[in-house]
């Protein structure tokens, strides 16, 4: 079994993308093999922030959502842990300034960072943030 930070891009690609990017296949795959994911606390806000712009926006309907809800939540419960960590406000803003990062994405580098694990995106600022604080890119 496998440890990484999963950035709310790779799983939001599983269900709001029509044709799913081959490195969120690849992930997806990962955690039905028995990895397992950590996440901030707000990863499932971010999620529902991605199904609520995705519906406004016609990509998906209502009941495309119910669907998806679904499957979130059998991934969500099987392979998903949320980390416990609490990073000060002052070092978060720190992290996103020196990467030039969201305040988000700043969490999820620090995330990785402190648990010593790789991390899951497929967000290029935040890829390159990783491979300048040192933090593995999960391949």
């Amino acid at each position: 079994m496998r440890r990484f930070v999963l950035d709310a891009s790779v799983a939001l690609a599983w269900f709001v993308d029509r044709s799913i990017h081959p490195y969120a296949q690849e992930i997806s795959e990962r955690l039905q093999r028995e990895d397992r994911a950590l996440v901030p606390l707000f990863w499932r806000i971010e999620i529902t922030n991605g199904f609520v712009m995705a519906e406004r926006r016609g990509t998906l309907t209502a009941s495309d959502i119910t669907q998806a809800l679904s499957q979130f939540e059998v991934v969500r419960s099987q392979s998903i842990d949320y980390s416990d960590e609490s990073f000060p406000v002052r070092h978060l803003l720190t992290t996103a300034r020196q990467f030039r990062l969201t305040a988000y994405d700043a969490e999820y580098l620090e995330t990785a960072r402190v648990h010593q694990l790789p991390l899951a995106t497929l967000d290029r600022q935040l890829k390159e943030a990783a491979r300048q604080a040192g933090v593995d890119l999960l391949r």
